[in-house]
């Protein structure tokens, strides 16, 4: 397998779970503004979205979209948990937070990235997310994990996004419990080991 990403972005996520799964991989850096990558070619040509993650399977296949690489990367080994069986209520509740992260944690939050948007604007985005920060702190009143006492690739998905949080001046210290959730996850030897390969893979340019 291939996992193209991009530093600080939602392909962090994948690549957290390729680490725990502990499967063999290869890393193509791309550059989001240019399309260019830490190998020949344009990123256009495979993954015309233009976006990361994207995850090249073998004979020409490649997924896109987090979410769905995610569950397909969890149901490599099911053994591990990373992922509740499809078909059951268990999965229906992790894909239920797969969605709220996509759509009211990353999508809410990417506009922040522009930071030529008036502050009032921005301001408004933030009001928004502080919201959904007050529903993740109830839902981690009583347990370490989204789902439940175990890891999952949900968990993956949101500390990723909630990393970029620190960026758009929002503390994260306002809600205890996911402070403490995202220190757990931090703290997973997987997370350091997809940051040291990452670091490890040039930079296109």
């Amino acid at each position: 397998m291939k996992l193209y990403f991009a530093s600080a972005t939602c392909s962090f996520a994948p690549h957290i779970v390729l680490q725990e799964l502990g499967l063999p991989y290869n890393l193509v850096r791309v550059d989001n503004q240019t399309k260019l990558m830490s190998e020949p070619g344009n990123f256009l040509a495979i993954n015309p979205k233009g976006y990361v993650a994207a995850l090249a399977l073998g004979a020409g296949d490649v997924l896109t979209e987090g979410p769905a690489i995610l569950q397909y990367l969890a149901d490599l080994n099911p053994d591990l948990g990373l992922a509740p069986v499809n078909g059951t209520l268990e999965r229906a509740r992790l894909q239920e937070w797969l969605n709220f992260v996509t759509s009211e944690i990353h999508a809410g939050s990417s506009p922040l990235f522009n930071r030529g948007l008036p502050e009032t604007v921005r301001d408004a985005f933030r009001k928004k997310l502080t919201r959904r920060f007050d529903f993740i702190e109830a839902g981690l009143a009583a347990q370490e994990y989204l789902t439940g006492s175990r890891f999952t690739v949900a968990d993956a998905y949101l500390f990723t996004v909630l990393g970029w949080m620190k960026g758009f001046d929002i503390d994260l210290g306002h809600w205890p419990k996911v402070g403490a959730y995202m220190r757990r996850i931090e703290g997973r030897p997987s997370v350091a080991a997809a940051l040291k390969r990452e670091a490890a893979v040039p930079f296109v340019g």
